[in-house]
């Protein structure tokens, strides 16, 4: 027989010299170990200084409001939270501070501030605080959650059950989640996460593979495995926003309870819409703006004022403080027919 080709002996050469399948692996392994590790230290080294704990007071219930001394006929609570401007601005959540007589803030470096209540919003779980100090702050950077994509890296940062400076890591799980707050309000476009939380997370940052905040810690399912929310850092921008103008968030409110529903090309041809979904409206408080302008169960709200409403987030964020006490037009598909009526959204109460 005739010599080998020489190509044959130079793969099995190859083949003896190289590392074996698990050693391979090995290598794999732990280079993006490595990586990993990096990405999230550094990521960490960005924000940490400015993640603060958060200690509060509420006055107990019957208890009279000039009972003498602090820490008398009160109770405590814990939390997180995170400066976000370099004089003093902390965000966190609602149901942190709601109803405090006192805030304390202790920052990474254990020093102590009294916080002031700037403004709170149950409807969202979110609240502005400010403390007072004679030198900038370390602050964090506010992303962009619209950005963000599922599997991407989510790092969580906070104080769970009074463990200061905990880090936590996952993925974002699922994007566009509801969630209802205290005030019994859905909060949308919620960030669901596989980073777990605890009490006392609560009003910590959910950071990116960039240190950027993309979120704001909210709550966990009780009894769940790794499934946590946060709420979404450009609904906190306009949240934060509308407490610096305001003092609060002032919202319209016209009386619904709905739900997304996509609309069908047919439907959406039949009736020259350009959205491919709506709000489905399960249920018109009575006496409600929705229920005096003739809004009724089983509705698809598809337009405010010529403007086209995709879902219950776009319905929200429609209703904003300019539609307070101002007549609107809504277009509706009732059936086969398209609706046109006349509502008048009040302030709504939180």
């Amino acid at each position: 027989m005739g010599s080998r080709p020489r190509f044959i002996d130079d793969l099995s050469r190859a083949a003896s010299d190289a590392p074996g399948p698990h050693s391979l692996n090995a290598l794999s392994d732990d280079a993006l170990l490595d990586a990993y590790s990096r990405t999230v230290i550094g990521a960490l080294e960005r924000v940490q200084q400015a993640v603060a704990f958060i200690s509060v007071e509420r006055r107990l219930p019957g208890e009279p409001s000039e009972s003498p001394g602090r820490g008398r006929g009160t109770r405590g609570g814990t939390g997180s939270g995170f400066l976000f401007t370099p004089d003093g601005y902390l965000l966190t959540n609602s149901h942190v501070v709601h109803g405090a007589t006192h805030i304390q803030v202790t920052l990474a470096d254990g020093a102590k501030f009294d916080a002031d209540l700037v403004g709170d919003d149950p409807g969202s779980d979110l609240a502005v605080l400010r403390i007072g100090s004679p030198e900038p702050l370390p602050h964090v950077e506010l992303g962009e959650s619209s950005k963000l994509r599922v599997g991407q890296i989510a790092i969580a940062v906070g104080n769970p059950l009074g463990l200061a400076q905990t880090v936590t890591t996952g993925v974002v799980s699922a994007l566009g989640r509801s969630l209802r707050s205290n005030s019994g309000r859905m909060i949308d476009d919620v960030i669901q996460t596989d980073a777990a939380l605890n009490p006392g997370n609560s009003g910590g940052p959910l950071i990116n593979s960039a240190g950027q905040v993309i979120g704001v810690n909210t709550a966990i399912i009780p009894g769940a495995q790794a499934i946590c929310f946060a709420t979404a850092i450009d609904t906190a921008k306009w949240v934060i926003m509308q407490i610096f103008a305001h003092g609060r968030v002032r919202r319209a409110y016209i009386g619904v309870a709905g739900t997304t529903t996509p609309l069908s090309r047919r439907v959406q041809r039949y009736f020259g819409l350009s959205s491919e979904s709506g709000v489905h409206v399960m249920e018109v408080v009575k006496g409600s703006p929705a229920a005096l302008g003739g809004l009724r169960t089983d509705d698809t709200i598809v337009a405010i004022d010529s403007v086209a409403v995709q879902d219950v987030d776009g319905l929200q964020r429609t209703l904003d403080a300019s539609k307070i006490d101002k007549p609107v037009n809504v277009t509706v598909l009732r059936g086969a027919q398209r609706v046109e009526l006349t509502l008048t959204p009040v302030e709504q109460v939180s």
